[in-house]
């Protein structure tokens, strides 16, 4: 694994992300923040969990503070939590910006569930967060079905195929 690699899948992640906000956009604030099914409920609190943990890896890796676990009663609208995940692309980049891929082997100590403290690479770290995000945002796309909207299709093939100019 690269820096190159992890930023490839981040960029994937972005792209993919900025799909699910354009319909999550279209919801109703009670659309928004209803508990429909799945692990966090509503479509709110599984963005904000995201969003957290993504900022929480990235804190635990070395890059910009993130604080204590995101709130999703914060983040009363979907705009809300667009604004803060752009603070947070940004940070990423920066973060990757400074990273060498020597860096990537480089041992992480984080703890999940207190006490117990754990180990691991900066760079499987990394790759944990960027594919955490790929799971959830399959939640979501279900939880919008769920609410009648089609979030479309955000499949890396589609991605690397848009990127390329080419259709999939």
């Amino acid at each position: 694994m690269t820096v190159h690699d992890l930023e490839g899948l981040y960029d994937y992640g972005c792209w993919a992300n900025k799909k699910l906000f354009q319909v999550i956009s279209q919801l109703t604030p009670e659309q928004y923040t209803r508990d429909v099914a799945g692990s966090y409920g509503s479509i709110r609190n599984t963005m904000v969990h995201i969003l957290s943990a993504e900022w929480g890896w990235l804190d635990r890796c070395g890059g910009q503070q993130r604080g204590p676990r995101l709130n999703p009663a914060d983040y009363p609208t979907a705009e809300s939590v667009m604004d803060t995940w752009s603070k947070v692309e940004l940070y990423e980049r920066e973060f990757f910006s400074k990273l060498k891929d020597d860096d990537l082997a480089h041992d992480v100590e984080y703890v999940i569930v207190p006490p117990h403290k754990r180990t691991m690479q900066l760079g499987e770290l990394m790759h944990h967060s960027l594919n955490h995000g790929v799971h959830h945002r399959g939640q979501v796309a279900l939880l919008l079905r769920l609410l009648g909207y089609a979030p479309g299709n955000f499949d890396i093939v589609l991605y690397y195929a848009e990127k390329r100019g080419v259709s999939a």
